[in-house]
């Protein structure tokens, strides 16, 4: 494990046509590595996640993403994804292939790769066309012969995850809500993970998660690197962001010209909120 710079990390471990999850369910998305990647211009990506929100779309926007794998797709509390939309409905800025699965088929197909299993093993996919239409199989349990369903496991390029803190020697702990983070991380082949801060030592939490150093590629410093998701115990949930970004990734050109004041024009988060604010201030 090394602490590096984001650019570094991104640089050195995501790769064009990688796999590559980028995970935390509404709190800790890891927003400012998904920007890196952006600015690096990263293509072909294979992209895995529960529940594809903002970062997404922007990857999607960008031209980053070949395919997206997930389940439930959308700016949460609000509506739409409107450039995942334009990428399926309309091939731009190019097509973009799906396979959808359940909430639980996910988890079950991220600890399945956690577990270095070939498949997940899970109650689920019945009373609907989903099976037909995605990577799912029947089996039968060797034990009472019930009918389940198998997924094939999670097992990414890279696995990409946004935490609290870490300690000097790389450890990682992150606490609050959390969703599969640690899969994520178990089930791929590298991994990155960006913090809020770097600590002497860790302080156990009620409910935090620890990621020993030698399961971590790069620790990165990102204070910040949640926004407009939130870090328990650092900043809220940016509400408004998530409201405003409706209305900008709804118009293609509007969108680009976002992204490129806010993302590809912004050196790191710090730059990154900066210009954020100084947009704000001129509203």
């Amino acid at each position: 494990m090394a602490i590096v710079p984001l650019s570094e990390a991104v640089r050195e471990l995501v790769r064009d046509g990688d796999v590559v999850a980028l995970e935390g369910f509404t709190h800790l998305i890891p927003h400012a590595a998904g920007h890196e990647i952006v600015r690096q211009r990263k293509r072909d990506l294979t992209l895995v996640r529960m529940t594809p929100d903002v970062v997404y779309d922007q990857l999607i926007g960008m031209g980053c993403a070949r395919k997206l794998v997930f389940s439930w797709g959308g700016n949460p509390g609000v509506g739409s994804l409107h450039r995942l939309r334009d990428a399926v409905e309309h091939g731009w800025p190019a097509p973009l292939e799906l396979e959808e699965h359940s909430h639980a088929g996910m988890a079950a197909a991220y600890a399945a790769g956690a577990a270095h299993l070939p498949f997940g093993v899970l109650r689920g996919y019945r009373g609907g066309d989903l099976p037909a239409r995605t990577r799912v199989a029947r089996i039968a349990c060797p034990f009472t012969g019930e009918e389940l369903a198998a997924v094939p496991a999670h097992r990414p390029d890279v696995g990409i995850v946004h935490a609290q803190q870490a300690d000097r020697r790389g450890n990682v702990q992150l606490w609050g809500i959390v969703g599969v983070q640690k899969e994520a991380v178990l089930a791929s082949a590298r991994s990155i993970v960006t913090v809020e801060e770097i600590v002497d030592e860790l302080e156990p939490r009620p409910g935090g998660v620890v990621l020993p150093a030698w399961v971590v590629d790069a620790v990165c410093l990102a204070p910040g690197g949640a926004h407009p998701s939130y870090a328990h115990g650092f900043y809220e949930r940016d509400n408004d962001f998530y409201l405003a970004w409706d209305a900008i990734s709804r118009d293609r050109d509007r969108f680009r010209a976002w992204m490129q004041r806010h993302v590809l024009d912004t050196a790191d988060v710090a730059e990154y909120h900066a210009s954020l604010a100084a947009e704000a201030a001129a509203v």
